[in-house]
């Protein structure tokens, strides 16, 4: 399994970026796939997700309405729109998947299996 992130970078409060992650190794409509975010000094915190049963979203209470998280299996890629941006958005954010199970325990836990390298995202003015 490897998971690429890129579109990290600085921004000012209320605006938007797009991360993309590059996936392979594993089949991403066979597990659920997601991002998380650590902040320096926090504890990891699960962002979003996409059921690999359904296909259906599940994000955290602090980024609905304003992320969106998308896949395109047949690319192998995975996206996170990031809209309204907030200081408090600032992280690392991390792309990842795991074996099948609900996307509502993984956000909620932010323990995914598997992920990324990471992408810093600065939200500043």
């Amino acid at each position: 399994v490897q998971l690429v992130e890129s579109g990290g970078g600085l921004v000012q409060p209320g605006g938007s970026l797009r991360l993309s992650c590059a996936a392979s190794g594993f089949s991403l409509d066979a597990n659920p796939i997601g991002w998380f975010r650590q902040a320096p000094g926090k504890e990891r915190e699960g962002v979003a997700c996409i059921n690999s049963r359904d296909g259906t979203s599940f994000y955290a209470d602090s980024v609905k309405g304003r992320f969106t998280m998308s896949r395109d299996n047949a690319k192998k890629m995975m996206y996170l729109q990031m809209n309204s941006l907030k200081p408090e958005d600032t992280a690392v954010y991390y792309c990842a998947t795991d074996d099948p199970m609900e996307c509502s325990f993984l956000v909620e836990t932010g323990y995914f299996g598997r992920w990324g390298q990471g992408t810093q995202v600065t939200v500043s003015s």
